[in-house]
């Protein structure tokens, strides 16, 4: 049996689909982070399919030696070689996928100079390296998709836990609480990333850690201060006289009130993530150099001004996902208004 829902989230999502922007936004998202979840279906240097002497292989799931098709090294097969592609030919034949490229395939039998601008070969030209630009969005698409789900998710757990033992037991430890976040959010992450990608060489958990550290402090303003509210209500009060252990009430009774904020705000997060992670790749202090980054390819296109398409295809692929992340958001926002969901002024 389906899961009903109950009334109350019914209205909201009946008020998140009456977002038609919102809503069709959601799908669109949705839609382009799965097809990149199977980039390596969509770009790659490898053959989808091989057909072989009788004989089946997927290269892009499983790595073969050179061997099996006829070669005469055990190293694994290199399918774009000439030699390999008459070997396999002579006796089968190859699926390819869409683009024959991976992210950082050098495509060497290119004729123009890199970057080369769009082509046949190249729908979106090529970077500076020769690398296939349109692979390389693809596979970047979903490293800032994953980065900034991954930064988002783990900072709102940290951030919700701390908001909700502040707002819940307020006092003093709230406010050393308080007066500890007004320091350590006052740091400047951007000179520290600097600083320590000088002596250690920045990678996706490298990141992923270091901006951990800062960027769980954006929650918990929003759910100290729905913890402050709740813990003066009624059937909190009586949860305490009964005697209910104080994890228990923050866990079963406080927590689903401030998960409402948490919701509307972590499509902003999220946004706010890959932004952060687009801009250090493009200052050259994000991702190792090679990584599909898009702040990669807005540093190319500054460097590389007489190929606009290197900038121009970065730019809006970065501007659409942001978009749509944005209006998801306010949709978000709205179906979890109180004013919206229960009618009047929400009293």
């Amino acid at each position: 049996m389906r899961p009903r829902l109950n009334p109350i989230n019914q209205r909201r999502w009946a008020q998140f689909r009456a977002n038609r922007r919102g809503w069709w936004s959601l799908w669109l998202f949705v839609l382009l982070f799965g097809l990149s979840l199977g980039a390596e279906f969509i770009a790659n240097d490898r053959p989808l399919l091989v057909h072989y002497d009788g004989d089946w292989y997927f290269p892009v799931l499983v790595s073969y030696p050179e061997t099996t098709f006829g070669g005469d090294f055990p190293t694994e097969t290199a399918y774009r070689d000439p030699y390999v592609a008459e070997l396999i030919n002579a006796r089968g034949w190859m699926l390819w996928p869409p683009i024959p490229y991976h992210y950082d395939t050098i495509n060497y039998a290119s004729q123009s100079e890199a970057p080369a601008p769009p082509s046949s070969a190249n729908w979106l030209g090529t970077d500076d390296q020769a690398r296939d630009v349109l692979a390389r969005l693809i596979y970047g698409f979903r490293l800032s998709v994953l980065f900034g789900l991954a930064l988002t998710l783990a900072s709102s757990v940290i951030g919700v836990a701390v908001g909700a033992v502040q707002g819940y037991f307020g006092g003093r430890v709230d406010l050393l609480g308080q007066r500890f976040i007004e320091i350590w959010g006052g740091l400047p992450v951007l000179y520290l990333l600097i600083i320590m990608a000088g002596f250690v060489q920045p990678n996706f958990w490298w990141l992923l850690g270091i901006m951990l550290l800062f960027s769980w402090t954006q929650l918990v303003g929003v759910v100290r201060a729905e913890f402050l509210r709740v813990r003066n209500f009624d059937y909190v009060k009586a949860a305490r006289a009964l005697g209910v252990a104080d994890r228990v009430i923050i866990v079963r009774h406080a927590l689903p009130n401030a998960m409402v904020a948490t919701v509307t705000f972590m499509p902003f997060i999220l946004t706010g993530s890959i932004t952060t992670l687009t801009s250090l790749d493009f200052l050259g202090f994000g991702l190792p150099p090679g990584s599909a980054s898009l702040g990669e390819l807005l540093a190319q296109g500054k460097n590389n001004l007489q190929a606009p398409w290197l900038g121009l295809t970065a730019f809006f692929t970065l501007a659409i996902m942001l978009s749509l992340l944005v209006f998801i958001g306010e949709a978000a926002r709205d179906a979890f208004d109180p004013r919206k969901t229960f009618g009047g002024d929400g009293v």
